[in-house]
C-alpha cells in the first residue's frame, strides 16, 4: 500500500481547505513586486519595485490580514482569479498546480524549510527596491522575476489530480 500523494499533486486548486491553499505560497514575493502593463500594446513587464508591504528580508507581507485595506490595488488569489492571471511568476506554486505540474524540490511544502526558496535563489530577497525609494518604476524593469532561477528549474514529471 503506498502513502496517500500530498494534497497539491491529489487536489485541485477549488478543492483545497485555506490552510492548503495559504501554505501553498513559498514566500518568494515575486507577486508583490510592480508591475506595469503598456496601454497599447497590452504589454506586460515586471520591476525589482516592491510593494510598500513587502518584508524584503523574509519576502512575506509586513500585514497580511489587513492588505486589501493598506494597498487596495492587492490582488487577493482565489482560484478563480489565477485562471485569469498573466502575471504570475512561473515558480509560483498556484500557477504550477492549475497546470497541472508538480512543485518544486525548493517549495517549503517539499523540501519542509521555509529557507529553501531563498537557498534557490527564488525570492526576491536581496534584490527590491523600496516602493517609497524607487522613484519612476520604469527605471526598474527587470526581467528576472518572470523566469526560473537555473538552480531552481522544476523537473520534468507532471502531477496527477485525484
Amino acid at each position: 500500500m503506498s502513502p496517500a500523494p500530498p494534497f497539491w499533486r491529489a487536489k485541485t486548486l477549488d478543492a483545497m481547505t485555506r490552510a492548503e491553499w495559504e501554505s501553498l505560497c513559498d514566500g518568494c514575493g515575486r507577486c508583490c513586486l510592480h508591475k506595469l502593463r503598456d496601454d497599447e500594446t497590452d504589454r506586460l513587464a515586471f520591476t525589482n519595485v516592491a510593494c510598500r508591504l513587502l518584508d524584503a528580508e523574509s519576502c512575506r507581507c509586513k500585514d497580511y490580514a489587513n492588505r486589501k485595506r493598506r494597498v487596495p490595488d492587492c490582488v487577493k488569489l482565489t482560484p478563480t482569479r489565477i485562471a485569469g492571471i498573466d502575471w504570475l511568476p512561473p515558480t509560483c506554486a498556484y500557477r504550477l498546480v492549475r497546470d497541472g505540474q508538480d512543485l518544486p524540490w525548493w517549495h517549503p511544502l517539499v523540501s519542509g524549510r521555509a529557507e529553501t526558496v531563498h537557498e534557490a535563489g527564488v525570492s526576491v530577497r536581496g534584490r527590491v527596491v523600496a516602493e517609497r525609494a524607487a522613484g519612476d518604476f520604469e527605471d526598474h524593469v527587470v526581467t528576472w522575476p518572470g523566469r526560473w532561477p537555473a538552480g531552481a528549474r522544476p523537473q520534468a514529471k507532471t502531477r496527477k489530480a485525484g
